[in-house]
């Protein structure tokens, strides 16, 4: 199985995929960690990605899930995946299973103020609202 946490960045994914991972003993994936340094640079310069920067990582990650379904390697995936068309690439299989960390953009915001070593700029959050299409097909955690 892979269970993909979503949501906006500073919403819980990250910290909630490892403790959860770590619980039920599964291997444990951040997106974060697959973004090209292109993306990466123009986040910490404060510019929103677009569809097109997102795609090469959206395609990387399906690859990803492939992989952990075929080799039944049980993952979780720490994952944005704002829009639908996005999830569409992840959600390929029955044995991959979404849930979405709601968070409220203040509760978010101070978060991001907290955080520290993350190429991530806190002035982004804005457009990552503004992106999110909230997922009907999920299970929904309040990431408070």
């Amino acid at each position: 199985m892979v269970s993909i946490l979503m949501g906006v960045s500073g919403a819980g994914k990250t910290m909630v995929g490892r403790l959860l991972a770590r619980a039920v003993g599964y291997q444990f994936y951040d997106a974060d960690d697959f973004h090209p340094p292109a993306n990466i640079d123009k986040m910490s310069r404060g510019i929103p990605l677009d569809d097109a920067d997102r795609q090469p990582w959206i395609e990387t990650l399906g690859a990803l899930v492939r992989r952990c379904l075929a080799a039944q390697t049980d993952t979780v995936l720490a994952c944005s995946a704002l829009k639908e068309a996005y999830r569409r690439h992840l959600l390929i299989d029955p044995h991959v299973r979404l849930a979405y960390l709601n968070a409220d953009q203040y509760l978010v915001h101070e978060r991001l103020l907290q955080r520290q070593g993350h190429f991530m700029n806190p002035t982004l959050l804005e457009s990552q609202f503004a992106t999110l299409e909230e997922p009907q097909d999920a299970f929904w955690v309040d990431a408070a």
